[in-house]
């Protein structure tokens, strides 16, 4: 589903604080922006508006959002469910009315209303796909995970599709891919005010598979703490302009990781069968769930999951409390090989791991066509106890 950006209308800060953690707590991907037009000149497609205080004097406000942005979403939230305030409002321009604090499903589900409108209204093309991989740990394989799952999404889809590298200084998705780059995601987010198609074809460097790479930045400290909100301003830029967005975030939880993983449709949790990278993916799990971004969205990958399993995937799934989406077997001969060559897996030959990426990615491309691969557990004591003493 396409990514929302939503405005909140109140002088109560407190109350923007809970209704931004409200919007970004459901299925659908939600970027917040501020009262000001964007820097790209688009307006909001969801509007909240505080009605708890002096409710008649916010009427003409309602009116003149409805004006600017007809086919926006407007949501009216007052203290109680007064029916001469909820008839005053519908008139005014507000689509919904909730009394504050707003059950979640009715108020998520009005969301979905919102997004669907937005997505037949547009109707020139499908929503873009943000596909986020986060790494419990590094060196878990997430550049590895989002290299190759771009390439393929590039080869078998035939979209426009772009990965995003937004690991600072150290990021890798370019040379995974055997390019060189002139320009940096730094390049993108430092120049949003005139970021429009040619300019920003202008940084991208093109793969021969189709995919399109905005790579990372030669910097240790940037993209950093100050450059999360631009960062979620280019998620939306660019989600007018591709039809699949992937996003290698590395694996520390910064203002720039928390942007991509809002934008998300679908959050990749990429994880190794070991003590450590399992304990981290329990402890990012529950700290996407206390950021509000929707647990829904995240999928576990297990990768380099080879028989005897250090630990069985069954007690993994236990651990974190999630089940495994998917599993990539250990191959390290082969994908050292096609990172040296700069020649992705998908492209290098017919390999166990090939064939893997090839399974995960339809199934990224048909949800409901493709099922999900879990290898049989076999049990391991060492793993089990070693595990059961950290929990």
């Amino acid at each position: 589903m396409a990514q929302l950006a939503a405005q909140i209308i109140s002088q109560d800060e407190e109350f923007q604080r809970q209704a931004g953690r409200l919007l970004r707590s459901g299925p659908t991907p939600m970027s917040l922006v501020d009262e000001r037009p964007g820097r790209d000149g688009a307006a909001p497609d969801l509007v909240i508006v505080d009605l708890r205080g002096d409710a008649l004097s916010m009427m003409p406000s309602i009116e003149r959002l409805r004006a600017a942005s007809p086919g926006a979403g407007i949501f009216a939230v007052a203290l109680a469910a007064d029916s001469d305030l909820i008839l005053q409002a519908m008139r005014a321009g507000a689509n919904e009315f909730f009394t504050w604090p707003p059950a979640a499903e009715a108020f998520h589900g009005a969301i979905r209303r919102t997004a669907t409108r937005r997505e037949a209204a547009t109707g020139a093309r499908p929503a873009a796909t943000t596909l986020v991989f986060f790494g419990a740990k590094g060196g878990a394989g997430t550049t590895t995970m989002a290299v190759n799952c771009g390439v393929e999404i590039a080869r078998l889809s035939k979209r426009s599709t772009v990965i995003v590298d937004l690991k600072p200084a150290l990021g890798e998705v370019a040379l995974f891919l055997g390019v060189r780059q002139r320009y940096s995601i730094l390049d993108a987010i430092d120049n949003l005010h005139r970021l429009d198609r040619e300019f920003l074809r202008e940084l991208l460097v093109k793969h021969k598979s189709g995919l399109e790479i905005l790579a990372g930045s030669d910097h240790f400290d940037r993209p950093g703490a100050a450059d999360g909100g631009a960062i979620e301003e280019l998620f939306r830029l660019l989600a007018r302009q591709y039809e699949y967005i992937l996003v290698d975030a590395g694996s520390q939880v910064n203002s720039c990781a928390v942007a991509a993983l809002y934008a998300a449709d679908t959050i990749f949790l990429v994880a190794n069968p070991d003590v450590p990278s399992v304990r981290n993916a329990q402890r990012l799990l529950d700290r996407v769930r206390q950021l509000g971004a929707c647990g829904e969205r995240v999928r576990v990958l297990l990768n380099r999951a080879a028989e005897p399993y250090p630990i069985p995937p069954k007690q993994i799934e236990g651990a974190i409390g999630h089940p495994i989406h998917h599993t990539f077997p250990s191959d390290y001969k082969t994908v050292s090989a096609a990172l040296n060559s700069g020649v992705p897996l998908a492209l290098s030959g017919s390999t166990d791991i090939a064939v893997q990426f090839d399974h995960f990615t339809r199934g990224v491309l048909d949800p409901e066509g493709v099922g999900t691969s879990s290898p049989a557990p076999k049990r391991n004591r060492l793993g089990l106890e070693r595990l059961a003493s950290i929990w």
